[in-house]
């Protein structure tokens, strides 16, 4: 790829010139798959290919949210208190963080399909440890499991759409990408009440047990729906440990753990934890440079510059609508007075018009117009706030929900679109992991800026530095894309 500033078409025929370049380069060191079917060349993206890398990919946003309903009941059964049953939240994104772009890196030496199994039938195995665990123990290595199974899917699906496409020589399959937004989206929305039907009518052992049929299901829909990978290659570079790059994947975790600890407990930091991340990141940069089959490739990262500031961008705005979100639940509670069912319906607009958006969006393949109306949606929304008070109208509050509605739909597809022209076929599945990690650090920050700012009580003074911190997340998205001429335009073919 290329490294500083080009114009969109450019920045499009680049992208396209190297993923193709890579793609042949792949197919050449893996050995041709099975070709496509004259069904699939009439339609590659049918349901039958689509719809279990969809549900696969669905699952770890749905585990996210669905287990904060049946904490008070963990707590009662196991004698545990708010503090040791929210580690079932944080070991899941601990997780997530460090095994998404793992198994990226672990999809291009078995196969994308292979992991993608793989990780179905470790969701499955802790969905039945959970179900059945006999002490809290058991529940925080369901949880890991559920972390480390679930990160396989988005980044091996990533890789399948991608090796589908060029093999038809499409180009972005924008509808597809589109579907994975959406996706994400609804099922983000859905963990909340699904985990509360759950848990009220069957026990909080249902939230775990849950992902035992969905597992089942995805994988039967995979082993029907997605054509099997070629066989893996038997030449390495060095030994398989060398291969899989296991001092990278270790100080890659060590990095993450340590950044993602520290961003969550800012409140009162613990230094030793960015001290940690920091040497760990400058050993992690020094030993992937030198590794043959890095995990990171940092090189690919210092030359493709745009690659490195699509992950900041989906950063940002993950915080924005991350603080947004929650931080406005918060103070709709604890300032306003509102009930939680009443700050569930305030909030319903956000996620429809969050589908309707990126459904348009994607329809039309539009990338770089979306990310700034993102921006825009950010400012706007932190000017509401800055206005709102806890006896401001409902009304305000919808139109405030709206607002950030529509920064998350047109950011999914338009940050999922650019990363997939600004990669390289043969590095998509890991990229596509770093692109949740980068989207978990957004996620763990905005907890910690959000108890700074309200303290011990949600307050409409702490609401409002909130909207100070959001407008300046808007503008810096705003002026990241504006200065950014790598962005195309659109997701031409």
């Amino acid at each position: 790829m290329t490294a500083g500033p080009e114009t969109a078409a450019q920045g499009a025929a680049s992208s396209a010139a190297h993923a193709a370049a890579s793609s042949a380069a792949q197919a050449a060191a893996s050995g041709p798959g099975e070709p496509p079917t004259p069904v699939e060349k009439a339609k590659p993206f049918g349901w039958r290919f689509v719809s279990p890398l969809l549900l696969g990919s669905s699952l770890n946003p749905i585990n996210s949210s669905m287990i904060a309903t049946g904490l008070v009941g963990i707590g009662v059964d196991f004698h545990k208190g708010p503090g040791t049953t929210a580690s079932l939240i944080s070991v899941l994104y601990l997780c997530s963080a460090v095994m998404q772009p793992t198994m990226g890196k672990l999809a291009q030496i078995f196969g994308a399909r292979r992991i993608f199994v793989t990780g179905i039938v470790i969701l499955l195995v802790a969905g039945l440890v959970g179900t059945l665990a006999p002490a809290f123990g058991f529940l925080l290595v369901s949880r890991a499991l559920i972390g480390v199974g679930t990160s396989a899917a988005y980044p091996t699906a990533m890789a399948l759409v991608r090796k589908r496409a060029d093999s038809l020589g499409m180009g972005v399959p924008s509808r597809v990408l589109g579907n994975f937004s959406i996706a994400s989206q609804v099922t983000t929305v859905i963990g909340l009440p699904l985990g509360g039907v759950l848990a009220g009518a069957f026990g909080w052992r249902a939230i775990f047990f849950v992902n035992v049929p969905l597992a089942l299901v995805t994988l039967v829909f995979t082993l029907v729906g997605v054509a099997k990978d070629a066989p893996a290659a038997t030449e390495r570079h060095g030994s398989l440990f060398s291969t899989i790059d296991v001092p990278g994947i270790l100080l890659f975790a060590g990095t993450i753990v340590g950044l993602l600890l520290f961003l969550s407990s800012l409140a009162s930091p613990t230094w030793w934890l960015l001290a940690s991340a920091v040497v760990l990141g400058a050993a992690l940069i020094a030993w992937e440079r030198r590794s043959r089959t890095p995990l990171i490739d940092v090189r690919m990262l210092a030359r493709n510059q745009a690659l490195f500031r699509t992950y900041l961008r989906q950063a940002l705005v993950s915080l924005g609508i991350y603080i947004a979100l929650y931080g406005t639940s918060q103070w709709m509670e604890g300032a306003a007075h509102y009930t939680a069912s009443q700050v569930g319906l305030i909030l319903l607009p956000l996620s429809g018009i969050s589908i309707v958006v990126a459904r348009f969006v994607s329809s039309r393949g539009w990338i770089r117009r979306p990310l700034l109306l993102t921006g825009v949606a950010l400012v706007l929304t932190g000017v509401v706030i800055a206005l709102t008070n806890h006896s401001s109208s409902i009304l305000v509050l919808i139109g405030m929900s709206l607002l950030f509605g529509f920064a998350n739909g047109f950011s999914g597809f338009a940050n999922q679109a650019t990363l997939y022209l600004q990669t390289p076929a043969s590095d998509v599945a890991v990229a596509s992991g770093l692109y949740r990690t980068f989207a978990y650090f957004g996620a763990i920050f905005s907890s910690s800026l959000i108890g700074i700012a309200f303290g011990s009580q949600a307050t409409d003074a702490g609401f409002h530095v909130i909207a100070v911190v959001i407008g300046v997340i808007g503008v810096a998205v705003l002026l990241m894309t504006l200065l950014d001429r790598a962005i195309p335009a659109r997701a031409a073919a």
